[in-house]
């Protein structure tokens, strides 16, 4: 299934949903990312991020961060790669505006995905957010579920999953990587 075919065309009032680890970031299966020297990003997804910025009206990355909650990582380290996140995209010409962590043990709290917590307290914070003119890029089936209840347009990363066979109820499009997706969405790219 094709966006571009499949939904009005994206502009300035769309906004770009990103789960961080495995879509941004390489990610550390089995463990956690809990310091800025361990952030590695995925091949093109800084030149992804600055051309997706110039179709989306907002950026926002939606990460579930268990290990704070488990006391493998600080509060205080979180913040740190978040701010260094930014300012690595900015730097290199796109920008994040908003970043939610989910730092909760329990799959049942509100801000855990598929839980959507962190999308309302997003929708908050940026009022203008239209989330059936979202757009929510993931690679796990939380991130899809996620996008789904708050109807989001969904697109699975396979950077840890194989692919799934579509259609999916969960999954719009699919992907190998968010640089492979963001050639789709900005052709400019290719």
């Amino acid at each position: 299934m094709d966006l571009l075919n499949t939904k009005p065309e994206i502009d300035q009032s769309w906004t770009l949903f990103l789960d961080r680890d495995g879509v941004i970031n390489v990610e550390s299966v089995g463990s956690y990312i809990t310091s800025w020297s361990e952030f590695t990003f995925h091949e093109g997804v800084l030149d992804a991020l600055r051309s997706l910025s110039g179709v989306f009206g907002r950026i926002v990355v939606v990460s579930n961060q268990r290990g704070v909650g488990r006391g493998i990582m600080t509060l205080e380290a979180l913040r740190e790669i978040n701010t260094n996140l930014k300012a690595a995209v900015a730097a290199n010409g796109g920008r994040i505006d908003k970043v939610y962590n989910a730092t909760a043990v329990l799959d049942e709290d509100h801000n855990r995905k598929p839980n959507t917590g962190m999308g309302m307290q997003a929708q908050e914070d940026l009022p203008e957010i239209d989330f059936k003119k979202s757009v929510m890029v993931g690679n796990s089936l939380s991130d899809m579920e996620f996008g789904k209840r708050l109807s989001m347009h969904t697109v699975f990363l396979t950077t840890k999953h194989e692919p799934f066979s579509l259609p999916n109820d969960l999954i719009d499009e699919q992907y190998s990587s968010l640089q492979v997706w963001a050639n789709r969405v900005v052709p400019q790219l290719v």
